[in-house]
């Protein structure tokens, strides 16, 4: 559930020299050169993949991904700040009948120029759509890579947190000697743990796998995500008044997502179209807090 927070300006505005709530039509690779380095808190993104999209994005051969892939990337380390987080929604497609490796060999490429892999999560797509192949089942998950400049990070994980589960109702219970101190795996491989540590608490923290569904409210582009996805990463990485950049900003996911927590947003497209899409994407939801706030 999105929360609408007051701070917001009908126009875009301008921070440390930057233009802010604003969407930008053109190549990112060339709008980012304009910009700043470390001015951004959070970039999140699900660039086109390779050979998909051909009729939005033209699309890019498999081979060539990378190569297409890091002149951008370099611009998008450049623009980040030391503690901001780069949040990559992407999947390995099949290419002659097996899956390319061109995700892998950009992660390995990233980390070469400084990246650090710092997590994977995994985006499990609750409503996938069916198919059927002769050699694998369909798709019911994509990754959300999460890559830093350094190993100290903003991250605000409380943001996140979710109920406890009714497993505890009955669990926690009636306790067992064990179950007050730290017990050790029979496996003795240094894990253990102290069940009495969940006694009162009703959150904890999530997991790495994130079920949402791939309802989105845009039917006109090729490539949305629900509104959700950005959404989480962006409670996780910021906090109201920070900096979200989507530099294949499509139908304004991600724009939408941060206007609706209290974030700043940037969004690049080299589509006219789509960029039109997320302006007024944008308006109808600032005529929608007008209208409830």
């Amino acid at each position: 559930m999105l929360i609408w927070y007051p701070r917001r300006l009908p126009q875009s505005t301008m921070k440390n020299g930057i233009k802010l709530d604003t969407i930008i039509c053109g190549d990112c690779l060339d709008v980012l050169h304009q910009y700043p380095n470390n001015c951004i808190d959070l970039i999140v993104t699900s660039p086109p993949y390779a050979d998909r999209r051909k009729n939005t994005y033209g699309g890019i051969h498999p081979d060539k991904y990378v190569g297409w892939f890091m002149p951008r990337i370099e611009d998008f380390r450049r623009v980040l700040k030391p503690t901001g987080t780069f949040i990559l929604n992407i999947k390995e497609r099949v290419y002659n009948g097996e899956r390319h490796t061109y995700v892998i060999d950009l992660i390995l490429e990233m980390r070469k120029r400084g990246w650090l892999w710092t997590e994977e999560f995994i985006w499990h797509k609750k409503n996938c759509y069916p198919g059927k192949w002769p050699n694998r089942f369909r798709d019911a998950w994509e990754r959300c890579l999460q890559f830093n400049k350094t190993k100290k990070v903003n991250m605000y994980q409380k943001a996140v947190m979710v109920p406890v589960g009714d497993w505890a109702k009955t669990r926690l219970r009636n306790l067992s000697e064990t179950d007050l101190r730290r017990d050790e795996s029979r496996a003795m491989s240094g894990f253990g743990k102290n069940v009495s540590n969940w006694l009162g608490r009703n959150r904890v923290y999530p997991t790495n796998v994130l079920h949402m569904a791939t309802t989105c409210t845009n039917k006109n582009h090729s490539a949305t995500f629900p509104v959700e996805l950005p959404s989480w990463f962006i409670k996780l990485f910021t906090l109201p008044g920070d900096v979200v950049l989507d530099p294949f900003v499509g139908s304004g996911t991600t724009a939408i997502a941060a206007k609706s927590l209290g974030r700043f947003y940037i969004g690049i497209d080299t589509k006219a179209e789509f960029c039109e899409m997320a302006r007024k994407a944008l308006a109808d939801d600032m005529e929608a807090l007008n209208f409830y706030g």
